[in-house]
């Protein structure tokens, strides 16, 4: 969170501080979540890689469009070259109806070709640092035979939000969450784009002329599509786990609790 502060000189010194405080309760509450003996919000804390990946992801998603934004504020040699390898990026994403255009296309038809650039080439970046980690997080659970190469997977403590006493059967509930996070996952890429436009034309044009805003704005667009994939991903793997222990269970004559 404080990464764009810190590394963007037009922020205000006020600015700076109050996300310092704000990253200092984040980073705190975090802590006291993973030291607990007793679960809370966090999902998957007890079952690596899942939440490594995305704060891997998000982390370096954030510094590389502060880099970007720096480019164009205090070039430097590191942060042409990040921009420019972005924008190499955007291009090979950049087709029709792809979720980096419909993102450009929430500028007004006015907007500077620089600051349409500057939108095009941090939306490249974000996607494909979200693609590169989607792809790295499935390529690794299955390496690694996740969750069951962690041993004992405790469902209260992983999944603390989740109730297996209610409604209908787990693993059905399980599958049913797995693929609805995987469908708005899909979705929203090309939804928010959409909304943004509509309420821009309704309300007020989008600019982000604001570096911190297009920052925050890319990477929500990017992080939480792929964050949703991979929760729909680990509650599946999650659901078919229970499955098999139901198989083995019932092929040695046990019944399931």
């Amino acid at each position: 969170m404080s990464i764009p502060s810190l590394t963007l000189s037009i922020v205000s010194d006020d600015s700076i501080q109050i996300v310092a405080l704000v990253s200092f309760f984040a980073a705190a509450i975090t802590f006291f979540e993973y030291a607990a003996v007793y679960p809370g919000l966090i999902e998957f804390r007890d079952a690596p890689p899942y939440n490594r990946v995305r704060f891997i992801a998000l982390f370096a998603m954030v510094t590389l469009l502060s880099v970007t934004a720096l480019a164009q504020v205090e070039p430097s040699t590191l942060s042409q070259f990040v921009y420019v390898l972005g924008a190499m990026m955007a291009r090979s994403v950049d087709i029709p109806y792809s979720p980096v255009r419909l993102l450009v296309l929430i500028l007004p038809e006015d907007a500077p070709a620089a600051r349409i650039e500057a939108l095009r080439t941090a939306a490249g970046i974000a996607y494909m640092t979200a693609l590169i980690a989607l792809g790295y997080f499935v390529v690794m659970i299955r390496a690694l035979g996740w969750p069951k190469a962690q041993g004992s997977f405790n469902v209260w403590v992983n999944l603390p939000t989740f109730e297996p006493t209610a409604g209908a059967d787990v693993v059905e509930r399980l599958r049913r969450d797995a693929w609805f996070n995987i469908s708005l996952g899909f979705l929203l890429p090309f939804l928010v784009p959409v909304v943004i436009k509509a309420v821009s034309v309704s309300i007020s044009p989008v600019t982000l002329d604001n570096p911190l805003t297009m920052i925050w704005t890319v990477t929500a667009w990017a992080f939480l599509p792929a964050s949703l994939f991979m929760r729909g991903i680990a509650v599946g793997r999650i659901a078919q786990m229970i499955e098999d222990k139901r198989r083995e269970a019932g092929a040695a004559g046990l019944l399931p609790a």
